[in-house]
């Protein structure tokens, strides 16, 4: 079985995969992640997401045999991608716009191996209920929003925001688990590996 080697430093995306009992290599995998002119929200995280597993790959050396796992979130409202926030202002007029709104949230994965690169995008909807500038401003001042597309995490303190959500929520985390499991499947990688080590 080749070993995998994720081209990410989220905590989260790393949490999600040892959840599933993959284990894995953390490798660096910085990229320019400015969006192109004219690209879809669905195609910039797709594009993201091979562009960190291919920059991964680079980071290792050549004789080395194994997978590469990239993955790309952005929060698209009106079709429109919100990244990171700035600063504060930038964070409290993403969390006041997406106030009282749906909002798509769209996860990429790419998994490469030197030959080939297969890849996925998923789609999530998450509904926030409305949220007022004294909590979006007590939220910013948690820290929580700071590294996080959209300015807000469904994982921690963000929750409470969250009226309903259809589709992944370990997508909207980082990673879905779901079309993990069955892309490292097609790759030989079983999930669940650190069961049968017990």
């Amino acid at each position: 079985m080749k070993p995998l080697y994720l081209a990410s430093g989220s905590p989260r995306r790393r949490e999600l995969l040892t959840q599933i009992g993959v284990p894995f290599t953390a490798v660096s995998a910085d990229i320019d992640e400015t969006p192109l002119a004219h690209e879809t929200p669905s195609a910039y995280v797709e594009r993201l997401a091979r562009g960190k597993a291919e920059a991964g790959r680079r980071a290792l050396r050549a004789d080395v045999d194994g997978c590469v796992l990239g993955a790309d979130t952005a929060v698209v409202l009106d079709g429109r991608i919100l990244g990171k926030p700035l600063d504060q202002a930038d964070a409290m007029t993403m969390l006041l716009s997406l106030s009282g709104r749906e909002h798509e949230v769209l996860t990429a994965i790419a998994i490469l191996d030197g030959q080939h690169c297969e890849s996925r995008v998923v789609r999530s909807l998450v509904r926030f209920r409305s949220i007022t500038e004294q909590e979006a401003a007590a939220y910013w001042a948690s820290g929580e929003p700071r590294d996080k597309a959209g300015g807000y995490g469904i994982q921690g303190l963000g929750a409470v925001f969250v009226a309903g959500l259809e589709g992944s929520y370990s997508a909207v985390v980082g990673l879905p688990l779901c079309e993990t499991a069955e892309l490292l499947g097609h790759f030989g990688i079983p999930c669940w590996q650190t069961l049968s080590a017990r």
